[in-house]
């Protein structure tokens, strides 16, 4: 039986035949895995459990297409290009091949299809995609390069306002906060015009996820009376209807662009963390087999972010076995110049000068890899303190604030640095700006802390005191918060609350380490001042 080539429906142009479309597929030398399935697309075939799966060359287009964007919508003008780039075709073509894809693909482990329609825009591939290493050769391999990211839809906020013509404020909230978000490469975020396809309608989050692909869902209203602007948000978890985490913001509406501004950086900032303690669950809970490179960087961020001495040990034991698997991946180096850090900085590192090189190779490894992450250029901040290189340490953080302005931890970084080189007064906004945006993170009791050395050496004691007195509640057993709340209260001459400060001190464990040495070895004089506050306040070395 002898085909012909398809002929364009509305009768202009040949559809490209399959020995071109292979030409252009040759460019992209990867396999694309998901369930049974593996899409080789240097050989362009479709492979089941080892056996080629008959799909035609259209079908292989768009299948590769969708893997390419996993749990993204992919517009039907989009679809049509992938498949029918050199030719007009009506839009039932397609139609026709997402049914064929369907009815020879079967449906997922839990019943749902793989290809899911999104009403009125057009199709998205709703499983797991993984890349492989070479060729398909019947079975899933290790991942390579296309790690599994959460992905969040920000739905339009609601005008509460009572008045119809402050819609146009929501909406300008929602889309700098949707914009605010894309900075952040750690997940990815539904497009502005997918999510206000939902503006003004009731839905619910969990049939919003299924329709977008996507498991978290950030709502919110808007609400303005006079000058006064109120902003109400709230992060869901949809797969649960679990809500994550709330936030209320209100601030006088002096000029309607810098509000939106201000709220969007805000509400990127305070999300960001949450969402990956939430992702950082243990892989080991949610996989079986063997573990790849990204299974354990997610379970060392679920150990890192316990803190504790075990915990931190435990997680730089996975990053670095992560490193081994996968030396190309950069999460996994950035995670164990962080957590280096930390070990050194808490003190529980038996050879500090060893671990503190070990982190910062990592980091500028990391950054290497990919150095439009700000989580690499942070590693390598927070690593260059700890080598006495706070120059290094300020433009690092600089450097990871302008690749995300609403990074929290580059900012406190910056705070850290500037203080650590000398540079009290220069510490303060960057400290203050990075714990409004990131108000819950589990180790802000060593930035509070920070803060406080920062104004203390600034000469205000009595902001000094209020942030020694939160680091000391979030943490009550760490002695340096006693330090410095001791020395604090000394300066403004309350002896008794000193003392209170220093008689637990004498109870708790000798760190050893100091997380403030390279501060007092860059800055005598102020060790020298901390020094003679902690005596006045009865502490004897």
């Amino acid at each position: 039986m002898t085909t012909r080539p398809a002929e364009v429906l509305k009768g202009r142009r040949k559809v490209p035949n399959s020995s071109e479309a292979d030409k252009r597929n040759v460019t992209a030398p990867r396999s694309l895995a998901f369930g049974p399935f593996v899409l080789d697309m240097l050989r362009g075939v479709l492979v089941r459990e080892g056996r080629p799966v008959a799909l035609g060359q259209k079908g292989l287009l768009l299948l590769q297409a969708l893997l390419e964007a996993p749990t993204q919508v992919l517009s039907k003008t989009a679809l049509m290009e992938a498949a029918w780039s050199d030719a007009v075709v009506e839009e039932s073509n397609l139609s026709v091949q997402i049914a064929a894809l369907r009815k020879l693909l079967g449906p997922q482990p839990d019943g749902s299809e793989w290809i899911a329609t999104v009403p009125r825009i057009g199709y998205r591939f709703a499983g797991s995609v993984r890349v492989l290493d070479g060729a398909a050769d019947g079975a899933p391999g290790q991942p390579a390069s296309l790690y599994e990211r959460p992905a969040i839809a920000v739905l339009p906020f609601a005008n509460v306002s009572g008045d119809r013509e402050q819609a146009y404020l929501a909406d300008g909230i929602t889309e700098d906060i949707i914009t605010a978000l894309t900075r952040f490469r750690w997940f990815r975020v539904i497009g502005r015009n997918s999510s206000f396809v939902y503006k003004d309608k009731p839905v619910d989050s969990k049939r919003v996820a299924h329709e977008l692909g996507v498991r978290y869902v950030l709502e919110g209203s808007v609400r303005r009376s006079g000058q006064h602007i109120r902003v109400s948000t709230q992060l869901v978890d949809a797969a649960s209807a679990n809500q994550i985490w709330a936030e209320r913001y209100e601030m006088e509406m002096t000029e309607a662009f810098a509000v939106q501004d201000a709220i969007a950086e805000r509400v990127a900032g305070a999300i960001e963390p949450e969402l990956l303690k939430t992702e950082s669950l243990p892989a080991a809970a949610r996989s079986s087999g063997n573990a790849t490179a990204w299974d354990l960087v997610r379970q060392g961020t679920w150990h890192f972010h316990h803190v504790g001495r075990q915990t931190h040990l435990s997680a730089r034991k996975l990053f670095r076995e992560a490193c081994r698997l996968d030396p190309e991946l950069a999460e996994a180096h950035l995670w164990l110049g962080r957590v280096s850090a930390g070990i050194v900085a808490y003190g529980w590192s038996d050879k500090p000068a060893q671990d503190i090189r070990e982190g910062l190779d990592a980091a500028l490894k990391a950054v290497r890899l990919d150095e439009k992450n700000p989580y690499s250029h942070y590693a390598l901040a927070i690593c260059s303190i700890y080598v006495n290189a706070p120059e290094q340490a300020v433009l690092a953080a600089e450097k990871a604030i302008e690749i995300s302005p609403s990074f929290a931890l580059g900012h406190l970084v910056l705070g850290m640095g500037q203080l650590f080189r000398g540079s009290a007064s220069e510490a303060i906004a960057p400290l203050e700006h990075g714990l409004m945006l990131n108000p819950y993170d589990p180790q802000n009791f060593v930035w509070f802390n920070v803060l406080a050395l920062a104004y203390l050496f600034a000469g205000q004691a009595n902001e000094a005191l209020a942030a020694a007195i939160k680091a000391r509640k979030i943490a009550p057993d760490w002695r340096p918060a006693h330090e410095t709340l001791a020395c604090c209260y000394v300066s403004l001459g309350h002896l008794p609350e000193a003392r209170s400060c220093v008689e637990p001190m004498r109870e708790m464990e000798n760190p050893s380490g100091d997380a403030l040495a390279p501060l007092r070895l860059r800055n005598p004089h102020w060790a020298n001042e901390m020094a003679h506050l902690l005596k006045k306040a009865g502490w004897q070395q």
